[in-house]
């Protein structure tokens, strides 16, 4: 007998359009409150008791006293190549910097692709040497897949899933719930690239110099963190939602919160100028090939040296610090000696960014 969910719109705390429209809508797939709503209010009592305990990026699993993360990811960025990248190279590292951010070494990978109909071979053949050159760098392998095709009204270009499965050394505890007043809060380079990468090559639109996303795989960066042998507490790549909805998620999770230098904050100019023409904070813009670390103060500096000696960290610094005021909340001290608040975005800004 089929199990039918019985949705309460009216207990929902999402802003229009959900309660007034309860439609699948763009920003259902942004990473921020609509998002979380989604997953609160139809995943999980759709799930039931099947549904893990804890929610992230990756699942940690132990098996036969062998601790693995397990995490999956889609993809279905427009257009499928930009400056720096594309949809193939994408979906690899996307998946690969998932498992790096529970402090797991990425091992085997697996692929899937939905398909339009009309999609030109040749453009598949390039992301899909995209997909093996990154797997190599990554040094993971793509060991199984699937393939299907849908009509011409149905899709897209070219969807992917990719899964994967990574090994987490004894020792290593890295948590979103471990976050604590006084840990230092590091990001290991500039913000807001990838986004404004793939918007620049959309129609209309034209920022007078070409942004290259920084898609990236990340794990390589996280060992030498471990090796630095510091008690690494929170790893996050703030990929949807941005820096923004990422620091907002940890603030919740672990009951702290967190104060940023707005000054410290590593927006190139390129990324600051785009933002403002098209009204948006780079705080919330995507990244693919960074990552924030929140750590004990006690390590920050020597976390911070072992960052900036790795090639994908040369401009990391510290941005902020985690206190005991405002639990659950990301603010800004501005230059000017006030605040702001960083909220968790409402939906996308950016759709099909990733």
């Amino acid at each position: 007998m089929q199990r039918v969910v019985d949705l309460d719109f009216e207990s929902w705390v999402c802003p229009v359009p959900l309660r007034d429209t309860p439609t699948v809508v763009m920003g259902h797939g942004g990473g921020g409150v609509m998002s979380g709503e989604l997953i609160e209010h139809l995943f999980l009592p759709a799930y039931g008791a099947a549904a893990a305990a804890e929610l992230g990026d990756s699942a940690v699993l132990s098996i036969g006293g062998t601790r693995l993360a397990f995490s999956t990811d889609s993809f279905v960025v427009k257009p499928m190549f930009f400056p720096g990248g594309s949809i193939g190279d994408l979906a690899v590292n996307g998946t690969v910097n998932d498992l790096a951010m529970s402090g797991a070494t990425p091992l085997f990978l697996s692929t899937a692709f939905i398909l339009q109909e009309g999609t030109e071979l040749s453009a598949l053949g390039r992301i899909a040497e995209a997909m093996g050159t990154a797997a190599q760098v990554a040094g993971v392998r793509l060991v199984t897949g699937d393939t299907k095709v849908v009509d011409s009204a149905s899709g897209d270009g070219v969807y992917i899933n990719t899964a994967g499965i990574g090994v987490i050394a004894d020792g290593v505890d890295i948590d979103p719930r471990r976050a604590r007043p006084g840990d230092a809060v590091l990001i290991s380079g500039d913000i807001g690239v990838h986004g404004v990468a793939v918007m620049s090559c959309r129609e209309g639109l034209e920022f007078g110099t070409t942004v290259e996303s920084d898609t990236a795989p990340l794990h390589g960066l996280v060992a030498d963190m471990i090796a630095t042998g510091a008690d690494l507490h929170v790893l996050r790549d703030p990929t949807r939602g941005g820096v923004a909805a990422s620091l907002n998620e940890i603030a919740r999770a672990s009951a702290v919160g967190i104060d940023l230098v707005e000054r410290d904050l590593p927006v190139p100019q390129t990324v600051r100028d785009a933002c403002s023409l098209l009204g948006l904070d780079p705080l919330q813009v995507a990244n693919e090939g960074k990552l924030l670390a929140i750590v004990p103060p006690e390590s920050a500096d020597q976390v911070l040296e072992a960052l900036q000696a790795h090639p994908l960290g040369r401009s990391a610094r510290r941005i902020g610090t985690c206190v005991p005021d405002h639990p659950g909340m990301v603010v800004a001290r501005t230059g000017l000696g006030g605040t702001r608040v960083i909220g968790l975005p409402i939906g996308e800004q950016l759709p099909r960014i990733c």
